[in-house]
């Protein structure tokens, strides 16, 4: 008797020492892994068990450790309720209920059928489970099961209970360091997102720091922030970090389809968590091998700006606290998308307002000789009450005129007699920009589109928007150009260079040319739809020699312009000096009479006008023409346009000796092809010999 009350003191003196073991261990652990492992070690030493589990509340589910000693025909050291749904297992029973449940034979047991079938199966004939339950919260619960019937007494019970408290307290804390770590690595984020979003303003950047810091922070495996892509109308994925992809999902992906999670959340704005059921409908998050999904709108002023998505191959990973949180990070990640948005707008306009300001202070420079129409002749009134009656539409007008005549004034003229004048005149001589460069120029183009794009460039037509482009040389647009042009003026659309998506303008189009368009379209030289469409108001401009009447109004306004500019006093324009230059053919047109008169102004040394008469000679090109009868204003405007291509063609031929090929020829300074240059020859009877014409 004796003898076997010194054993029983022994066990339990043995029993309690286990106890303080495991009480110091498991205040040693934080990870409930591995506390779970000490514990089937240490407390198999006082208790007999041939398997034990253990139910954590936190990720729902049961971890089972079978011992290592175990018949081989016991099948597998696994999860004998891993098929069990949670609610049919006893371990949850015993957390809900928070009783103890000892079970002395499993072959009697009607009340777990599922859980004790699971166990009989791997021979286990009776068990114990306790809760694991703090004065602060419901933990889980504990199960020791043995192959031996009624194997736990009221004594073993009562020290299981010991043992279960131990292990509670345990969870506790070790629950409550990481939850209290997990709380300061949030509120850093938090504190580390306000930071960005007040401090950074490159979208791309910002959003790749933030999905790179909250896949750290959340411990799962992706994170990704996918935003509106105007040219699809779906979701691309703008920011990603998943260092685990199997390359399903990668950034740049563009998804469209509405029956998606993402265009779900992005359209209704409610996020949602989902489990591996209804992630089989994102294929490519499936893909992925992702078992917890969730996806919050990006939410700022009742705007939704996008969507935040973080997924792990965890099952159900993400609590009702992980979602109160990831919301408030979602705000702060549309706080800087809308911050971004904003200054990208601004700095969009401000580039826009510094283009029209270069554009307006080159046109003020251009334009300071030409403050307005200067002239009363009758071809001149002619066309004034033109650009009186088209001014007020938007139709496209086609301006004829010979060089020098001033057909960008006349462009403006119409410019600002619209309802288009409050917005900009923007102006562009085809002729003068290369043919590589012409495209640019008048669409833009994105950074990188070709050698020398370092940077973004607004085009012309964009930067004319709802108000006027003046394409001056329209006829010198290269062919493979003009059905673009011609899409803008009948679709109102364009594409940048480099870029797929279609901009939209409201800009109306003034042409101007001194080249005979119709046969140019004749020989194949420019598009006939496009001429049919330029050629909505044609309007021509009388050459100055066609209304002499108003040279004087022009002489007396120009001398006051440059004397007023030079700081000189002319007073007095004598008469013969006067006569000269109405009988002058000014093959320049107004703007050779605009230089004639500032180097006279120049050389005149007194308050007389001092014309050089040796300029007023007609030279050899001039005295050809005479020899031809001028074009009455009766005539057709196709033989005036003839006359004036001639004189254009004698002019270049007398310039360049004569020779019509080479660097130095007539088609080089008439910036046309050879083969061009010759049909015209012949269309206009033009004969080139060594000696001259």
């Amino acid at each position: 008797m004796l003898a076997l009350r010194v054993v029983t003191d022994a066990s339990l003196a043995a029993r309690y020492e286990s106890l303080i073991r495991m009480a110091e261990a498991v205040r040693s652990h934080r990870d409930q892994r591995e506390l779970f492992d000490l514990l089937a070690r240490e407390l198999r030493r006082v208790v007999p068990f041939d398997a034990i589990a253990q139910y954590d509340d936190a990720p729902r589910k049961v971890r089972w450790h079978l011992c290592a000693d175990d018949p081989p025909h016991e099948g597998p050291k696994s999860d004998p309720t891993s098929d069990l749904h949670r609610e049919e297992t006893l371990a949850w029973w015993v957390h809900e209920h928070q009783e103890i449940v000892v079970v002395p034979d499993l072959l009697v047991e009607t009340r777990f059928p599922k859980t004790t079938d699971r166990l009989r199966e791997r021979g286990m004939r009776s068990l114990c489970a306790l809760p694991l339950t703090t004065t602060h919260r419901r933990l889980g619960s504990l199960i020791v099961a043995s192959r031996l019937v009624d194997a736990y007494s009221r004594d073993e019970v009562s020290f299981l209970s010991l043992v279960a408290a131990q292990i509670a307290l345990a969870i506790d804390d070790a629950r409550n360091f990481q939850e209290s770590q997990r709380a300061e690595g949030r509120l850093r984020l938090l504190l580390d997102l306000t930071n960005r979003v007040v401090s950074t303003l490159d979208l791309r950047e910002v959003l790749r720091e933030i999905v790179g810091s909250l896949r750290r922070v959340m411990q799962c495996e992706g994170v990704g922030v996918a935003l509106p892509d105007p040219e699809t109308g779906g979701l691309r994925v703008y920011a990603l970090d998943f260092p685990t992809s199997k390359g399903f999902i990668q950034e740049g992906q563009v998804t469209t389809d509405l029956s998606m999670s993402a265009m779900k959340v992005f359209q209704t704005g409610k996020a949602v968590n989902l489990n591996r059921a209804a992630i089989l409908e994102d294929g490519r998050v499936a893909a992925e091998g992702a078992n917890s999904l969730c996806r919050l709108p990006l939410v700022s002023h009742d705007r939704i700006l996008g969507v935040l998505s973080l997924g792990t191959s965890r099952e159900q990973a993400f609590s009702d606290d992980d979602m109160t949180f990831l919301g408030q990070v979602a705000g702060q990640i549309a706080i800087a998308v809308e911050n971004a948005m904003a200054y990208r707008q601004i700095a969009e306009l401000k580039d826009k307002l510094i283009q029209e300001k270069v554009y307006l202070e080159d046109e003020i420079r251009s334009e300071l000789n030409f403050e307005e129409i200067v002239g009363s002749s009758e071809g001149l009134r002619q066309v004034l009450r033109q650009i009186e009656t088209v001014a007020p539409t938007d139709s496209t007008v086609l301006i004829y005129g010979e060089t020098g005549t001033g057909k960008e004034l006349v462009a403006r003229a119409v410019h600002n007699l619209s309802p288009r004048k409050a917005n900009a005149f923007v102006k562009l001589n085809c002729a003068a920009i290369p043919t590589g460069l012409l495209e640019s120029e008048l669409f833009g183009h994105e950074k990188g589109a070709f050698t020398g794009a370092i940077s973004q460039r607004v085009g012309r037509f964009e930067l004319a928007n709802r108000g006027t482009v003046f394409l001056d040389e329209v006829g010198e647009i290269p062919l493979e150009l003009q059905p673009k042009l011609l899409r803008v003026l009948q679709e109102r659309e364009f594409e940048r260079l480099g870029s797929t998506r279609t901009l939209r303008t409201d800009a109306r189009l003034i042409a101007a040319t001194n080249r005979d368009l119709e046969e140019m379209v004749e020989a194949q030289t420019f598009r006939s739809d496009l001429f049919y469409r330029l050629n909505v108001f044609p309007l021509r401009i009388p050459p100055l020699r066609e209304r002499p009447e108003d040279i004087p109004t022009l002489v007396r306004h120009f001398v006051r312009q440059f004397s007023r500019r030079a700081q000189r006093r002319i007073e007095t324009i004598p008469s013969d000096t006067m006569d000269a230059l109405v009988q002058y053919h000014w093959p320049g047109n107004v703007r050779e009479l605009q230089n004639v008169i500032e180097r006279a102004v120049i050389v005149s040394q007194g308050s007389v006008l001092r014309v050089p008469t040796a300029d007023l000679k007609p030279r050899p090109i001039e005295r050809a023409r005479l020899r031809k009868p001028v074009p009455a204003s009766s005539q057709s405007l196709k033989e005036t346009l003839d006359e004036t291509e001639r004189q254009r063609i004698l002019g270049a031929l007398e310039r360049a000796n004569w020779i019509v090929a080479g660097p130095n020829g007539a088609a080089a300074l008439l910036q046309m092809k050879r083969s061009t240059l010759q049909f015209r020859m012949r269309k206009l009877d033009i004969r080139v010999a060594r000696t001259g014409s």
